[in-house]
C-alpha cells in the first residue's frame, strides 16, 4: 500500500475499507493481484449495474476503438452519439410514453447533471430557491452540494451553501405525519419564510441517505404539490435509475411525469463516465453553449450505453429478473434480521437497492469489515453510516447471491453475538 499512501491524497475513502490491490473483475466478482476473489456488493457505488466487463459491452467498445472511432468530440455530431440517441429514444423513452423529453449531455458525472438541472430550473422560472430533502445526496460540486443534506460533505465546501430550503423526506417523522401536507402549509403561508421555489429535487430511493424509499402515494402527492405551487419536479435517478429498482426509472410505475430527470452512474453500462439530463421540450431554453463542458458526451460511453440498452432493454425479461433477484436478496436479508436482531435490525430499500439498518454506525462498519475478510465487498450508507447496503450488479447469479448472503449472515452473527456477550459481561 506504500505507493498509494506516499503519492495519493488523504481524501481517498473506499480503499480504506478495502485495503487490497484489485487487478481484474468479471461479472459480480473482483480479483486481487494475489488471486483472491470477492463478490462485489458495491459495484462502483451503483455504477456497474450490468457487472464488470460485460462481454457484449466490451466487444462493442473494442470494435469501436479498433475502427478508430472518435473518442472526444465536445458536443459535435458523431456516429456513436447518433446511435445512442436513436436507441435510447426507441427502447427507453417511446415505450414509456416519454417522447416529449430531450437529452442534454452534461459533464461526465452525476453532479454535473444535477448542476445543469438546477441551473435550468432557475433560468426557466426566474427564481433562486430550490427544495431538497433531509438525507438527500446530489453530488459534491457547489450547487449540487447545497441540495445535499450530508453534513460531512457539506462541511468541506468552504463557502455558504445557499438558495436551498430543506424539507422532511417521506416518513421522516413516521408514517402518521404527512410531510407533503407540511410542505403545502409552508408554501401557502406568505409568512413561512420559504421563498417560492424554482424546483423540487428528490430521489425516489435515497441511496447514500440510507436506502429510504418513498411510497408511490407520497411521490404522486409531491408531484401534485409541484403543480399547485408552480415548481418544477426534478427526479435524481443517478443511483436508483438504469434498472436498479426493477424498472429502468425508479418512478416508472408511480404514474408521474417529472419535468427533469438526472442520470449517470450505470448509464454507460461499463463504468465509463457519462451523465445526462432529460428535460421536457418546453423547458429547453438554453442559448447555444450557455451550459457546456469539455467532456460532455463521452463517445466511448455512447457506444457501451447503446449496447447495454439494446442487450438488456428490448423487452421486460431483464427487469423481471431484477425484481426476482431483489426478492431473493430481500428474503435473505429478512432471515438475517429475524435470526440476529428482530428488535434492532430492519430491512430497507427497494428492488436491488437494499440494505439492513443497524442500531448504529459502529455495528454496520463491523459487519462490513467481517464480510470483507470473508470475501464480500459491501459498504454502509445513512446519516450515521448505520445501513449495511447492497448494490450488487443486476446480472449477479442466484448462486452468488446465496453465497454473499451466507457471508453476510455469518458477519451479523459474529458482530451481534460479540455485542451480546459484551453486554452480558
Amino acid at each position: 500500500m506504500n505507493i498509494f499512501e506516499l503519492h495519493e491524497s488523504s481524501v481517498r475513502s473506499y480503499c480504506r475499507s478495502f485495503p487490497v490491490v484489485f487487478k481484474q473483475a468479471q461479472g459480480a466478482e473482483l480479483v486481487t493481484r494475489e488471486g483472491k476473489r470477492y463478490i462485489d456488493f458495491l459495484a462502483g457505488a451503483g455504477t456497474l449495474n450490468y457487472g464488470h466487463n460485460h462481454p457484449v459491452l466490451k466487444q462493442a467498445l473494442i470494435d469501436y476503438i479498433s475502427a478508430d472511432g472518435i473518442t472526444h468530440g465536445l458536443d459535435m455530431y458523431s456516429d456513436a452519439k447518433e446511435r445512442f440517441l436513436e436507441t435510447f429514444s426507441r427502447l427507453i423513452l417511446t415505450p414509456r410514453g416519454m417522447d416529449g423529453y430531450l437529452m442534454q449531455f452534461t459533464g461526465p458525472t452525476g453532479t454535473n447533471a444535477v448542476e445543469a438541472a438546477l441551473k435550468l430550473a432557475r433560468k426557466v422560472t426566474g427564481r433562486n430557491n430550490v427544495i431538497s430533502f433531509t438525507n438527500g445526496f446530489h453530488g459534491c460540486s457547489i450547487g449540487a452540494l447545497a441540495a445535499t443534506g450530508n453534513g460531512h460533505h457539506r462541511g468541506a465546501a468552504g463557502v455558504a451553501l445557499s438558495d436551498v430550503s430543506r424539507m422532511p423526506y417521506a416518513n421522516y417523522f413516521g408514517e402518521k405525519v404527512s410531510t407533503v401536507a407540511m410542505m403545502d402549509k409552508l408554501l401557502s403561508d406568505p409568512s413561512s419564510g420559504i421563498d417560492k421555489p424554482a424546483a423540487v429535487i428528490v430521489e425516489v430511493v435515497q441511496g447514500e441517505g440510507g436506502l429510504n424509499a418513498a411510497s408511490a402515494d407520497w411521490v404522486r402527492k409531491l408531484e401534485k404539490l409541484c403543480r399547485k405551487h408552480d415548481m418544477l419536479l426534478i427526479i435524481d435517478d443517478i443511483q436508483a435509475g438504469c434498472g436498479r429498482t426493477g424498472t429502468f426509472f425508479s418512478f416508472e410505475e408511480m404514474g408521474i411525469k417529472p419535468d427533469m430527470i438526472t442520470l449517470s452512474k450505470s448509464l454507460s453500462g461499463f463504468g465509463l463516465p457519462f451523465a445526462m439530463l432529460l428535460l421536457r421540450k418546453e423547458l429547453d431554453q438554453w442559448k447555444p453553449g450557455e451550459h457546456n463542458g469539455t467532456f460532455r458526451g463521452n463517445n466511448h460511453a455512447f457506444v457501451t450505453a447503446a449496447a447495454a440498452i439494446e442487450h438488456f432493454w428490448q423487452d421486460d425479461q431483464f427487469a423481471a429478473s431484477v425484481r426476482a433477484k431483489g426478492k431473493r436478496i430481500a428474503d435473505g436479508m429478512q432471515r438475517i434480521v429475524r435470526r440476529h436482531g428482530p428488535d434492532s435490525l430492519h430491512l430497507k430499500g427497494r428492488g436491488m437497492m437494499l440494505g439492513i439498518g443497524c442500531p448504529d454506525g459502529d455495528t454496520a462498519a463491523a459487519v462490513c469489515r467481517h464480510a470483507f475478510e470473508n470475501g464480500l465487498v459491501i459498504e454502509t450508507s445513512g446519516a450515521h453510516s448505520e445501513v449495511v447496503k447492497c448494490l450488487c450488479p443486476l446480472i449477479i447469479s442466484d448462486e452468488q447471491i446465496d453465497k454473499a448472503l451466507g457471508i453476510l449472515d455469518r458477519a451479523f452473527a459474529a458482530v451481534m453475538g460479540e455485542q451480546a456477550a459484551n453486554q452480558a459481561s
